[in-house]
């Protein structure tokens, strides 16, 4: 599954978190992999995330799990279901179309469905996001570049912004995609009834990494390490604390971040953390069941990998996990195919290394065999 009329490495030069852009019939002929019925029977189950919200001046919002009455009302209204990848393997597949992003920043696919002039309202977000249209029609207004700053209306769980100065606005037709950059407001309008497939970037925000970073830092530092001030000179307000103070001070624990532990267990951990639980762990395959196994990633799991120095480091679902450079390849197919078949995954166990790593993979959800 591929894009069609679009270039990857354009894009990342040209509007990759700079501006919006509208790709035509990135899907021909786009066969939604689940529809409207399907979406409301997914969001009666207990285990899933959905709202539901009425297209009216307080913007009401409720949570599932929903019955069916719960689709009976009249007005405007649109059902959201979240990480609907996670339950619907060709849903999954659609994330496939931005593999040239890093998928540790991948987050989830998100589904709405919205009658005839339903609405979440105008508001922005602060992560990446591409509008799949599925069935039917919906039409982006697009405004003005936003941030915390910003003024909202009161709500307990929308940010619906208070004003909204349209600059743009698209009819998306099925198989258009409309990707949208961080800050910037957006409001999308049904034009009869409507399914949208939201392939949403995960974006962790500067203080979990600055927290991360330091909680990694001070776990590695020497107790005996103090605060020095070796060019001291005199002063004549002794109770001051002077800008050369706080400048040393500063520049001292700069110092300690930089030439602390080079190893990315901060970012890895922090951008790998599951939102949802796993599948539960199957154990290893008997081979007198399984005589040629497929290794697949969970739908859902967090996997990534970092090299530096010699030393590799899988994250898996918020864990490390140390592993020998040796696994490399095959978390390199684990993180790219998603799956590993039976002919590459045969050569891959000769290996004791990489049998180690796939029942510690096992044991943390991440992946399984079928």
């Amino acid at each position: 599954m591929q894009l069609q009329n679009f270039n990857a490495q354009e894009f990342l030069q040209t509007y990759w978190q700079r501006q919006p852009l509208v790709i035509r019939q990135a899907l021909p002929h786009f066969q939604v992999p689940l529809d409207a019925d399907e979406l409301a029977g997914l969001a009666m189950e207990p285990e899933v995330e959905s709202r539901l919200v009425t297209t009216a001046p307080d913007w009401p919002l409720r949570h599932g799990p929903f019955a069916e009455q719960d689709f009976a009302g009249e007005g405007s209204w649109t059902l959201l279901v979240q990480a609907v990848d996670h339950y619907v393997p060709e849903v999954a597949e659609l994330l496939r179309l931005i593999r040239f992003l890093p998928s540790w920043r991948v987050d989830d696919v998100m589904m709405s469905y919205a009658n005839d002039g339903a609405s979440v309202g105008p508001h922005y977000d602060n992560y990446d996001v591409f509008l799949l249209q599925g069935e039917g029609q919906r039409e982006w207004l697009l405004g003005q570049q936003c941030d915390a700053n910003t003024p909202l209306l009161p709500h307990t769980e929308l940010r619906i912004l208070k004003e909204f100065e349209q600059s743009a606005a698209y009819l998306l037709e099925p198989g258009d995609i409309l990707y949208v950059p961080p800050g910037l407001a957006h409001w999308g309008i049904a034009r009869g009834e409507c399914t949208t497939f939201s392939l949403g970037l995960r974006a962790p925000q500067l203080a979990e990494l600055m927290s991360r970073q330091v909680d990694q830092a001070l776990e590695a530092l020497k107790p005996e390490l103090f605060y020095r001030d070796a060019q001291l000179a005199v002063d004549p307000l002794p109770g001051e604390i002077t800008t050369a103070a706080l400048e040393q001070a500063r520049a001292q624990l700069s110092q300690l971040l930089q030439t602390g532990s080079s190893d990315a267990r901060w970012l890895g951990e922090l951008v790998t953390e599951p939102r949802y639980e796993s599948e539960p762990v199957q154990p290893l395959p008997d081979q007198t069941e399984f005589v040629e196994p497929t290794l697949h990633v969970t739908a859902g799991a967090r996997l990534a990998w970092s090299q530096t120095i010699g030393d590799l480091l899988i994250f898996a679902n918020g864990q490390t996990i140390p592993a020998s450079s040796a696994s490399k390849e095959l978390i390199i197919s684990l993180c790219g195919a998603h799956k590993i078949l039976p002919a590459e995954l045969e050569l891959l166990r000769q290996l004791p290394q990489n049998q180690r790593l796939i029942t510690e993979l096992l044991h943390t959800g991440c992946v399984y065999y079928e």
